[in-house]
């Protein structure tokens, strides 16, 4: 069965610096018709930083949509011109002044399919090097080493909400297991 949705058309709501929003009418595959609702984001990434120590790096930072402060791994939006994995180096040094190594892929994972767009790349590496944040202007981040078997329990115990964090410890604990990472 074709299950793909055919465009009839398209109204944008908002361009903001971040995100777009637009309704679209669809055509169903059985001939109907319907709306969606689409943010459209340029996309991010994550990186799962694993010290000599064992250790994951983290950062805390306040999230206003949900007017609280997230433990997260260091991540950001991807910016135009610069591959996931060059975003992903340059964010782990903005936001925790570590440079990696040995950078595997951990996938994709599409945070909210039914009305987001956005896809996060993630990757792990082991840590090489230690210099000075450097995060943006509008980035307040505190910088957590946590030990890789305790981020997974925190996971499990719903202790980090993050999805993209929650993936990215499971996937790297579990590859660390199997002695790929």
């Amino acid at each position: 069965m074709d299950m793909k949705e055919k465009t009839v058309s398209k109204n944008n709501l908002y361009r903001g610096r971040i995100i777009n929003v637009h309704v679209d009418t669809v055509e169903l595959p059985n001939g109907n018709r319907s709306l969606r609702e689409v943010v459209e984001h340029p996309g991010g990434v994550c990186v799962a930083a694993i010290t000599d120590e064992n250790e994951l790096l983290f950062v805390s930072q306040y999230r206003y949509p949900y007017s609280e402060t997230i433990l997260e791994l260091p991540a950001g939006k991807l910016e135009p011109g610069s591959t996931p994995l060059e975003n992903g180096k340059r964010e782990l040094k903005e936001e925790t002044g570590a440079e990696g190594e040995g950078y595997i892929s951990l996938g994709k994972l599409y945070p909210s399919p039914g009305y987001c767009g956005e896809i996060i790349h993630m990757y792990a590496c082991h840590v090489h090097n230690f210099g000075s944040q450097n995060p943006d202007d509008d980035e307040f981040l505190e910088v957590r080493r946590i030990p890789l078997k305790k981020a997974v329990a925190m996971v499990l115990n719903n202790q980090i909400a993050d999805a993209k964090t929650q993936t990215a410890v499971l996937k790297t604990h579990l590859l660390i297991q199997r002695g790929i990472l």
